[in-house]
């Protein structure tokens, strides 16, 4: 007998308050104010869709690849990573064609350094959010150990 994959259903809600800003609500979680970005109009300082878009990917490669880890007892002393989205205009309309993840990641020791970059190889295609995005994503790992 085979056993059917999970579905769970994630919730948000969203307030608008005033001109191109709201509220974006999830239960038991805090509240993020969120605009348009200040090169369509809104205001500095405030997550945009497009930050939202960008750092969901970002996370969800972060979370797979610790996975990864902890279940192959890869130990590591550190990852960091930035993120860059490039959104242009494209058969005429504006999408996100492009995110590009450069994670730096810092094991405890050279027996884990091999392991570390067998994942980074495939964190990508493990990731249900870049699974789930029609942009490119490209993953540029650097990889090291510490001391």
């Amino acid at each position: 007998m085979t056993t059917r994959p999970k579905s769970f259903i994630y919730n948000t809600s969203l307030r608008w308050q005033r001109d191109v800003e709201g509220v974006l609500s999830a239960p038991g979680k805090p509240d993020i104010k969120v605009s348009s970005p200040p090169e369509f109009k809104g205001p500095e300082g405030n997550w945009t869709p497009e930050n939202l878009y960008i750092a969901a990917i970002e996370t969800c490669l972060m979370l797979t690849y610790l996975a990864y880890c902890r279940s192959r007892k890869v130990e590591l002393a550190s990852y960091t990573s930035a993120a860059e989205g490039v959104l242009e205009p494209i058969s005429g309309v504006q999408i996100i064609s492009k995110v590009t993840v450069r994670p730096k990641i810092v094991v405890k020791g050279q027996e884990h350094l091999a392991q570390a970059q067998e994942i980074a190889s495939f964190v990508q295609e493990k990731c249900f959010i870049s699974n789930s995005v029609e942009s490119d994503v490209i993953v540029e790992p650097e990889i090291s150990v510490a001391g």
